[in-house]
């Protein structure tokens, strides 16, 4: 009996979230970024202080060797069970050994 109690919970559970919204990452102001950047004098430091922790850390070897501290940001946010009208923007940040901002992109959807 306590199994089809638990069995119940999960399933209402599954079939309301397959209705909801989900979010990925945090959101962030890439205007906020693109107003201020300076590429080669920006550091590690202020990006942190203008968006938050990046989502996520990673490095970047470029083809002549050089390695950079990369930095991410994201943000999706859609109805399940269909992500077509999803919203999502990517922010990548490249750092010089330095710290400071070598180079950057950022996409995001259409919609």
């Amino acid at each position: 009996m306590k199994f089809l109690r638990i069995s119940a919970v999960f399933f209402a559970l599954a079939v309301l979230s397959a209705c909801s919204t989900v979010q990925v990452g945090r959101d962030f102001d890439v205007g906020v970024f693109a107003a201020k950047i300076e590429r080669g004098v920006t550091t590690q430091a202020q990006v942190r202080n203008w968006l938050g922790e990046p989502t996520s850390v990673g490095v970047s070897l470029a083809v002549d060797g050089e390695r950079f501290d990369e930095w991410a940001y994201y943000y999706a946010e859609g109805e399940l069970p269909d992500m077509s009208t999803a919203k999502v923007k990517i922010l990548q940040i490249k750092f010089d050994t330095q710290g400071k901002v070598r180079a950057y992109n950022w996409s995001a959807s259409k919609k």
